[in-house]
């Protein structure tokens, strides 16, 4: 049974489902020392991630996350191409699910919840992550943020979603761990939960103003199935 009048589950991937912070340090790291530039740490790439694969490298280029100013398109093409390769061949591994997310799935899907991923990530790497982390199975559709011209925080994705399946965004629900999953939310008129353990650039998810906060992803059953 369905509770809470939502029908559609729409999940954010790296920081919501799948840890991958350290798959995605090593592909740039090594794409940035392809190029010819310093290598990279861990805790610099998880500042940087959250708009899609161009915007990771230029930061990456750049060493900051608010880019002041052009990042040379003939270096950026290098790099890009070089974080493509290196990211593909690490797919299968260097990154974990967070706890509890097959469960939580597996119960969701169990109590008749349609579920569907909305990323930033590039499409060509979405299906086949999932697939590794074995959870693809779960998801009736799967969205990257190259396939529309728009991505997170811009509402279209979400909205693209919920037309392809068919469902109200009044009976959709967004989870993710990022101001992009909030605000593209907010703006499609979609609820929205913030988890307090992802991605956010340093800001407290809290500071979005999501319509929950949960600490642990297997807190969406105690919202989301009726109690018997």
């Amino acid at each position: 049974m369905v509770s809470n009048d939502f029908e559609l589950l729409l999940f954010d991937l790296d920081g919501t489902l799948i840890d991958s912070v350290p798959q995605l340090h090593l592909a740039v790291d090594a794409a940035m020392t392809s190029c010819g530039l310093a290598s990279v740490t861990l805790e610099q790439v998880k500042t940087w991630i959250g708009n899609g694969a161009d915007m990771l490298i230029k930061r990456a280029i750049a060493r900051r996350y608010q880019l002041e100013e052009m990042v040379d398109p003939g270096l950026f093409a290098q790099a890009r191409a070089a974080f493509d390769h290196y990211y593909r061949a690490g797919l299968d591994s260097d990154f974990c699910l967070y706890p509890d997310v097959p469960q939580t799935l597996q119960r969701l899907r169990d109590a008749g919840y349609r579920m569907a991923v909305v990323t930033n990530k590039p499409n060509l790497f979405v299906a086949p992550l999932l697939q590794q982390a074995g959870i693809d199975h779960f998801f009736d559709y799967l969205l990257g943020g190259d396939v529309l011209s728009t991505r997170k925080p811009d509402p279209a994705p979400l909205l693209h979603v919920c037309k392809q399946l068919q469902i109200a965004p009044e009976r959709t629900l967004m989870i993710g761990d990022s101001r992009n999953d909030i605000d593209a939310a907010r703006a499609a008129v979609i609820c929205s939960v913030g988890l307090t353990y992802g991605y956010n650039h340093g800001e407290p998810i809290e500071e979005t103003d999501p319509d929950w906060v949960m600490d642990k992803f297997s807190q969406l059953a105690d919202l989301l199935l009726v109690k018997e």
